[in-house]
Formats: structure tokens, sequence, C-alpha cells
């Protein structure tokens, strides 16, 4: 990798770092971008602090900041994001926390090249996950990087392979498997209290408004360098309102609900059912509905992955919906002797056949401080959160939208379910369509998009006799923002 090198400068104060991003937003208006670089100078860690830079800062990189903060033996050196005006608010907590402001890098590449940085944590938007990631690890640096690890499965392997490659650390942003709660409540199924699990089900009902339309080209965030933020992505005008969110629902940035906060109960599913590798089928059906925006992605989604017998049903719900069985943003294991329901984040419930309680399990967990206790001891087999299985969970996503994106749209028909849909999935289709109906949508006003049935070598990671579904595994990257062939 060639990592471009800027000039040695000064640290950055909180007041410098408030004057420049007046000025670059000045020099923008004024003409061509100017390129502002924070090369810091090499420090010793005092107390030996682990040193961490945050990347991406207008979401989760901000919560990012706050987990670290907790943690005594970190200290957060640098901040980088291709706007500047994102990393006000995080700058500002860590110098009121800690009495020093971080340094502001602009280009992640610079940010590499700094001798003093042990870590980072990858809070960007999924575009840039994996190539951020492999850059990190191929510049000696541990990673933390938010969920999902990859825009699309070639990059997931890819990743795995550069954390073995290079012998770095990398810790995904599944902090489920952190948690007591669930920890115990899925050895408990492992060790089959309730039986075998035959299905898992995971349940993302997020309500999701409308984004809108844009009348036309909407102008990027005045001083973000919008070639960094695309990285590897297409060169494109952007037509959403709200830059810095609604990109999860563009293709080109994003994969949907079923890859963004679905992918935390794909993980679940997929850690609870056991299954190991991909499954050799996947279809979904749903599509973008109750409203017409420029969003891309689908606000409803029924995805069926199979394991010979045994599958996981995944549901994203967008728009008003009711829990099942007491669930809106969780798990539900069919066993063989009762069901296990995870309920949130950190609280799970085993019940019996009859819906009696069996057993509750509680407990919350710190994730951040299980990613660093594998850096400071060199050691991934204590991580929580492997790259490894993290990878798998989010191609379960990506093969979903594959299925989607490959699919006929067609009227809403609640009677009549896809041909190449389960019949073990019937069940969550009814539910679907008395969840649509139940929005005033019927086959007067809605299409459903039956997607593709996709027969998958897990072996090979590929799909078997589909080159065009093939294309979707990976992407066109756009120079010189492209994932290394090899690590």
């Amino acid at each position: 990798m060639t990592i471009l090198r800027g000039p040695r400068r000064r640290r950055l104060t909180r007041r410098d770092f408030l004057r420049e991003s007046v000025l670059i937003a000045a020099a923008l208006a004024a003409g061509p971008a100017v390129r502002i670089v924070r090369a810091a100078e090499k420090r010793a860690n005092a107390n030996d602090r682990i040193a961490v830079a945050i990347l991406g800062l207008n979401g989760r990189g901000n919560d990012l900041a706050g987990d670290l903060l907790r943690q005594p033996d970190t200290e957060i050196v640098a901040l980088c994001d291709p706007d500047p005006s994102a990393v006000a608010k995080a700058a500002k907590k860590i110098e009121e926390r800690t009495g020093k402001a971080p340094d502001y890098v602009r280009d992640l590449r610079q940010l590499y090249e700094r001798k003093d940085l042990d870590a980072v944590a990858i809070a960007t938007p999924n575009h840039w996950h994996t190539l951020a990631a492999i850059w990190a690890v191929q510049a000696g640096k541990d990673v933390y990087v938010e969920k999902p690890v990859s825009h699309n499965v070639a990059e997931g392997r890819r990743l795995v392979e550069a954390a073995a490659a290079t012998g770095r650390i990398i810790q995904s942003g599944h902090q489920i498997r952190s948690y007591t709660g669930i920890r115990n409540g899925m050895a408990f199924l492992h060790a089959g209290k309730l039986g075998s699990v035959k299905t898992a089900y995971g349940l993302c009902y997020k309500p999701r408004g409308s984004i809108g339309k844009a009348a036309g080209e909407t102008p990027v965030p005045a001083g973000c360098d919008y070639d960094l933020w695309l990285g590897p992505a297409p060169q494109r005008p952007v037509h959403r309102r709200k830059f810095h969110y609604d990109w999860h629902w563009f293709w080109d940035y994003g994969n949907g609900d079923i890859g963004n906060q679905g992918v935390h109960q794909m993980d679940v599913a997929r850690w609870g059912l056991g299954a190991e590798g991909l499954p050799e089928s996947a279809v979904s059906v749903g599509g973008r509905l109750g409203y017409e925006d420029a969003g891309e992605t689908p606000n409803t989604l029924l995805t069926v992955l199979g394991w010979g017998d045994r599958r996981i049903v995944f549901e994203v719900r967008g728009l008003r919906t009711d829990p099942w069985r007491g669930v809106s943003i969780g798990n539900l294991f069919e066993c063989a002797n009762g069901w296990l329901a995870v309920t949130s984040y950190a609280n799970a419930t085993a019940f019996s056949p009859q819906g009696e309680v069996v057993e509750r399990f509680s407990g919350a967990g710190d994730h951040m401080r299980n990613f660093l206790d594998a850096v400071r001891r060199r050691d991934g087999g204590r991580q929580n959160g492997a790259i490894a299985e993290a990878h798998l969970s989010a191609a379960l996503a990506h093969l979903g939208n594959i299925s989607y994106r490959l699919g006929k749209a067609g009227p809403f028909d609640p009677s009549s379910p896809p041909k190449d849909l389960p019949a073990a999935a019937r069940e969550a289709f009814d539910r679907m369509s008395d969840h649509l109906r139940g929005n005033g949508l019927d086959s007067g006003n809605a299409k459903l998009t039956a997607g593709r049935l996709l027969s998958i070598d897990p072996a090979g990671e590929a799909f078997r006799d589909d080159p065009e579904a093939g294309r979707f595994l990976t992407r066109d990257y756009r120079k010189p923002f492209v994932l290394p062939g090899r690590v």
C-alpha cells in the first residue's frame, strides 16, 4: 500500500480546530478544495497506554469515543473524517474529559503513517469498513471495525485473510457477543436444554420513515472532501437530503436495514443456530413500501437462509408494526422442547412448549474492553467479536440483499407467496402480509419483489452456476481505493 506523506505539524488544539473548520469552508466556497493534514509528532505512551484513533465521527464514532474514554489504559490521539465539521462534538468531549485535544487528520492514509498509533476504531460508512481495516493492519495497527464489517461477501473473506496474514487483532462491532446475559443464554441453548434448534428467527422491526426526494443534485457539506468520503464507491452526484446518515439506503454505500441494525440480530441468529460457514440456499421477498422516496434498499424484507433442515428466517420491517412474541428487535429460537427469546442486547428468556418461563438470562458487558484486552495480550482467542464470525454474519445479510436485487416485482398477493419461498417460511410470509395490510397496503397499491433462489457453494463462498449473482459478491473499486488482491 502506498501511503501519502504530509508535513509534520504541531498538535491541533480545539481552538485551532474550530478556526481551521471555518477556513476550510471559506476556501471551498472560494475555489478548489484544500488538503489539510495533521501529522502529529511522535509521543511516548504514558503509563503504557494504547493510543487509538477514531475514523468516522457522525454516528457510531461518537459512541466509540465514549467507550474509549471509559477505559483507563487508552488515549484517543486523533480523529479522522473527510468532513472536519463532523469531529467537533467528539473533540470537545475528549478535551473536556482528558484535558488534551486530539489531533485532526483528514486522510486515513496519512493517519496510518503515525508511529505513535497502536489501534484504530472504524465507524465510517459501510463501503469504507473493509478497505480502512485492511490498510490499518498493513500499517501495523490493530482494528475495531463497526458492523457490517464488509460491504460485500468478498471483502469479508479478504478481511479474515488480512488478520491471519498480519497477525493483527481485528474486532467487529457486534457488542452483543460480550453481554453476559446473551452469552449465558447461548450456552443454555447450545447445551441442549431446549432440545435441538430447528429455526432461528431474526427480527428487525425498526420504524424508518421516508427520506423524501431531492429536487435535484444536493450539495456536499461545506468542507467535506467528497473524493475521500466516496473512497472505493463510484463518483456520482448526491441525491439525498441528509448526507451523513441516509447513505444507509443506497447500494453504493450501505446495505439496507438487514445490514445495518439487522446484522446484529443476524449474528445472534447464526450464533444460536450453530451455523458454520455460509448456507446452501438463500431467498428474499420484499420491497420499499408505504412511501416513495429516494432510497434504494428495501424497508420490508423476508429472507430465508438454509443449511439442510436448519434455517434462519429473517424479517425487516420499517413500517409501523407490533412485536412478535414480545420481540421487536431481537431473536427467537424454535427448539424441540420450547423456545428462547432474545429481547434486547442484554436479556434472554427460555420458555417451555406451553409458554412457561424456564429460565431468565440478564447481564451487560464491555465489548471495547474485550478488544483492548486482546490487543494488550496479543491474544485473538480472547475476542468475543472475532472477524471470522463477523464476516459470516455480514455475508448472510449480503446474500439476502443479492437475492432481492436479482428479483422481479409483481402485485402484492397475500394469498400467494413466491414459489421459491420454503414452505417452512409460509407462516412468516403470512405475518408479513398481515403487517402490510395493517399499514394500508394491498394488491392495488403495493408491489413485492420476489427474489431469486440462490444456490450457494459454502466452501467456495460463491454461487453455483449463476454468474449474474456472482457479480454482486464484489464490486468495481474506484482507483486508488482498491481492495488488495493479497495482503
